[in-house]
């Protein structure tokens, strides 16, 4: 298969390179020899023959792409409409370079070819056409619009688009977080979910420029390529970004904080300072959670008719199960209390004495009722919740009780438990107000009995145990966690008020303290 291609580059030299057609030519004979003396007869050359249907087609082709529209116009059967016309489309276009190529070569009245247009950065548009010959005197191409586009007539033209400076993506109140450049997207100012703007730029990305057929005013008819990108409306929050971006910043140590929408599945913010340096950890990193992971032994424990808010349980400052011997911090001794008191002021001799007896299975089926278990694949964002393997043994039953030993949970993960509480449901978080968000692993909430009673003792938290530093703004539900690794410990908050539930992880904090005091900024910072 022979395959010939004509390239035009603005501003640049033409390189043509054109499939060799044989033309035969009769040449006069060379008389060089004779040796009679005598002067031949002359011998009359061959008129060279007419160009060929093919022929006309390259050389009208050349001229188009490289830019020549009167030479080309010249090889039609209507030069002056046709020079008028592909000059305005060439104008309008203002292609870097148009390239005509043709897989099959034929010596037919019928041609078909593709066109290549390069319009702009990462701009191409390639399309197939035709032409047809017309034999009067010589071969010539029938002018008709169409050959240039096939939905191309006479009195229109086409024109290439992009949207720069135009709302690529919104926030939930319809105002834009990314604007369209003549390349991709642009954060709008005031800059806004700094986490989020890079992948929901690749989501948007995929109409930022197209090509449309023209009336005679300029004023678009059709569009024949790509399409008018409407802005996509995210779920983000730009108050609840703002206040919680705050917060974070005003830490040192490496801070990140989640917010979600209970009703609605809606992520709101996802907040990280700049000591956070790998990526949007928030979302996807992994963390031992230290006593938020309560929520699910309490769960557990409830569900297992163990234990109720209730029901009192031993709170030593030390107690050692099996052959592990846990602690409460600064080994505080509680004596006999209600288990609400025991979760406000996270003891771990109780839920781990407790959780002790439990089937092995029971803290991961609390957790997964929490949403620990669930996956989600959300366009734009890459999410890890976490998980709760079965525990082997006794010792790691214990330990995972209190939010150490296998249980690992992202402040994305962290802040779906809290909204699971806060909703009495299962939550399915979502980043897009019309692209849907895919459950690839659900989950079902606990009981609405368990789900109260989680409710009274993450109250419980703030308006008498390890939060009282949130109890007056507003009813703030809660639990705080400090988890121990490597000889450091990370500082745990999450909880939800109202409509918003939220997760906050300090790493290195070394006590839940941290965490408490970056919440209350952010809630302080929403009125």
């Amino acid at each position: 298969m022979s395959r010939q291609k004509i390239v035009f580059v603005a501003g640049a030299v033409l390189v043509v390179v054109i499939t060799a057609l044989g033309v035969l030519q009769l040449l006069p004979a060379d008389n060089t020899d004779n040796t009679d003396g005598t002067d031949a007869a002359p011998v009359a050359e061959a008129e060279d023959p007419p160009p060929s249907a093919l022929e006309v087609t390259s050389a009208f082709l050349d001229a188009f792409t490289s830019g020549r529209t009167t030479a080309a116009a010249a090889l039609t059967d209507d030069p002056a409409a046709a020079d008028t016309h592909l000059a305005a489309v060439l104008k309008s276009l203002a292609p870097t370079s148009v390239t005509a190529s043709r897989d099959t070569l034929t010596d037919t009245a019928n041609q078909r070819f593709t066109l290549t247009w390069e319009l702009g950065t990462g701009h191409t548009w390639t399309y197939e056409s035709a032409l047809r010959l017309v034999e009067g005197d010589g071969w010539r191409v029938h002018w008709d619009p169409a050959l240039v586009h096939p939905k191309l007539t006479a009195g229109h033209s086409l024109a290439v688009h992009d949207q720069a400076g135009q709302p690529a993506v919104l926030d939930r109140d319809g105002a834009p977080l990314l604007t369209w450049t003549a390349t991709g997207t642009t954060a709008a100012a005031p800059p806004a979910a700094p986490v989020l703007l890079p992948r929901m730029g690749e989501v948007a990305a995929k109409g930022a420029w197209y090509v449309a057929l023209t009336d005679a005013a300029g004023k678009d008819v059709e569009v024949v390529h790509g399409a008018k990108a409407a802005a996509l409306t995210s779920t983000v929050s730009r108050p609840v970004h703002q206040a919680a971006q705050a917060a974070v910043d005003a830490q040192d140590l490496p801070t990140m904080l989640v917010a979600i929408q209970p009703s609605t599945g809606d992520l709101l913010a996802v907040a990280q300072n700049g000591s956070v340096d790998s990526g949007p950890v928030a979302l996807h990193g992994l963390f031992a959670p230290g006593s938020t992971f309560k929520i699910a032994t309490a769960t557990a424990l409830i569900e297992a008719g163990a234990a109720d808010v209730d029901t009192v349980v031993p709170c030593p400052g030390s107690a050692t199960i099996g052959q592990r011997t846990v602690r409460n911090a600064d080994s505080f001794d509680l004596g006999e209390v209600p288990l609400r008191t025991a979760f406000a002021r996270s003891c771990n001799t109780s839920f781990a004495t407790t959780a002790a007896d439990l089937p092995l299975d029971a803290l991961p089926n609390a957790a997964n009722q929490l949403g620990l278990g669930a996956d989600f694949v959300i366009p734009g964002v890459d999410t890890e919740i976490g998980g709760v393997p079965v525990a082997v043994n006794g010792v790691q039953q214990v330990e995972n009780s209190i939010g150490q030993g296998q249980v690992q949970v992202s402040p994305f993960g962290m802040a779906v438990m809290s909204a699971t509480v806060a909703a009495g449901r299962a939550v399915t978080p979502r980043l897009w107000a019309t692209l849907p968000t895919e459950v690839t692993a659900g989950y079902e909430a606990p009981p609405s009995g368990v789900i109260r009673s989680l409710r009274t003792m993450m109250r419980s938290v703030v308006t008498s145990g390890t939060a009282t530093e949130l109890a007056g703004l507003g009813q703030v539900h809660g639990k705080t966690g400090t988890a121990e690794t490597s000889g450091s410990a990370h500082g745990w908050f999450t909880g939800y008020r109202d409509d918003l539930a939220f997760a906050v992880l300090v790493q290195d904090g070394q006590s839940s303290s941290t965490a408490v005091a970056v919440t209350r900024n952010f809630l302080t910072g929403l009125g």
